[in-house]
């Protein structure tokens, strides 16, 4: 029986040679010439903090990110901006946790979507997976594009397909 997975990783190198090309354009940029600007990358928690001086240079230097993040490959929205930022000192700190792997309420949004879309598929949660498997592969290529067209918020990936 056909079958796919539909995941939510991100590829920690990729996402570590975005913020390095980052840190080398800000450093490089006349209008954060003599600024205060640190990025750190935690591959452990997968967390990004960024340390700047004002919170208009914090929102370009998100700008750049996501950009730079775009043209390595990677989905915007792996980076979780919904988290404020705090003044400590001098300096705005903000940090920014990368989605990786998908939530238990994620997974049953799209178990619900699948379902209310009529295709002849199960859809099943295992841990940060959702494994769909059907009859035909036309019905399990036409629950990507169901999913690739609702806008869930977060980046997935389709893999693991068997015929």
């Amino acid at each position: 029986m056909p079958s796919f997975d539909i995941v939510s990783k991100v590829d920690t190198q990729t996402l570590d040679n975005a913020v390095n090309t980052v840190k080398k354009e800000i450093t490089t940029r006349f209008d954060f010439k003599d600024s205060h600007v640190n990025m750190e990358l935690n591959k452990k928690d997968l967390s990004l903090n960024v340390e700047v001086e004002s919170e208009m240079k914090l929102t370009q230097v998100i700008d750049v990110l996501i950009s730079r993040t775009m043209r390595h490959g990677l989905d915007a929205t792996i980076y979780d901006l919904s988290k404020e930022p705090y003044q400590s000192g001098k300096v705005v700190k903000k940090e920014i946790p990368i989605r990786n792997g998908i939530k238990q309420e994620d997974a049953k949004k799209i178990v619900k979507l699948i379902k209310d879309s009529g295709v002849k598929v199960q859809a099943a949660i295992m841990d940060d997976i959702v494994r769909v498997t059907g009859k035909k592969i036309d019905d399990l290529q036409e629950v990507i594009q169901k999913t690739k067209e609702a806008n869930l918020g977060i980046p997935l990936q389709y893999t693991n397909m068997k015929s």
